[in-house]
């Protein structure tokens, strides 16, 4: 088991060469198990700082309820580096999630889950870490190519790299940019893009990720007075 404390101790090169290695284990079968529960997770952090605010909200599927919500507050090591940015914020989840009172079955991710350069975005690597279902839903592109999907809400297009598809471009609402979803682990390519689009609501950004984005500006304003 990976513990928080481990990713203290790498450095750049080391880094890549654990996302090389966690790649092979990569389950994109599709989930089987039903899905009662949704989870939500973002990170906040300043790049040229070391604290990170962490939060998961766990929602009632596909209702959108609230049922449970953790956050934390952590120190990190690792420093800011594109395509790395999972070792800066898989140890503040690590131990946010050991702090929900209720786990949900699928744990959606502000971020890339395959769609990275070397398939190990932030929702894929805890996913792997935690053998959990996990989705990533990104406001930005990381790497690939796509055409822009139509203006109509659930327009969308596929994200290639090369003959590879890493995920889908989802035109959530209409005049705003689209998000970009891609399985994390142990959830396939299509079921992702059904379980985001059961999630959206009248904003641009899904329920779970959009209330963890709020809930982790709530805690890094108070950290900040």
């Amino acid at each position: 088991m990976i513990t928080p404390e481990f990713y203290d101790t790498l450095t750049p090169s080391e880094a890549v060469a654990l996302q090389k290695q966690l790649r092979e284990q990569i389950d994109l079968k599709p989930l089987t198990a039903p899905v009662r529960f949704i989870g939500g997770a973002d990170i906040s952090f300043n790049k040229f700082e070391t604290t990170v605010y962490a939060g998961i909200v766990v929602l009632k599927y596909p209702e959108m309820v609230v049922q449970a919500h953790a956050s934390v507050t952590c120190t990190v090591q690792f420093p800011y580096i594109s395509g790395l940015l999972a070792f800066r914020e898989v140890p503040a989840l690590l131990k946010v999630w050991e702090a929900l009172a209720l786990k949900p079955d699928i744990l959606v991710l502000d971020g890339h889950g395959m769609a990275h350069p070397r398939r190990l975005g932030i929702a894929t690597h805890f996913g792997l870490v935690m053998n959990h279902p996990t989705i990533g839903c990104a406001k930005t592109r990381l790497t690939g190519v796509y055409q822009e999907p139509g203006n109509h809400r659930f327009d969308q297009s596929p994200l290639w790299d090369k003959e590879e598809r890493i995920g889908t471009v989802l035109r959530t609402k209409p005049n705003c940019n689209p998000v970009f979803v891609s399985p994390g682990n142990k959830v396939s390519m299509a079921q992702s893009l059904e379980i985001i689009t059961q999630c959206c609501g009248k904003y641009r950004i899904p329920e779970p990720t959009r209330l963890a984005h709020m809930l982790v500006n709530q805690e890094r304003l108070k950290g900040s007075k």
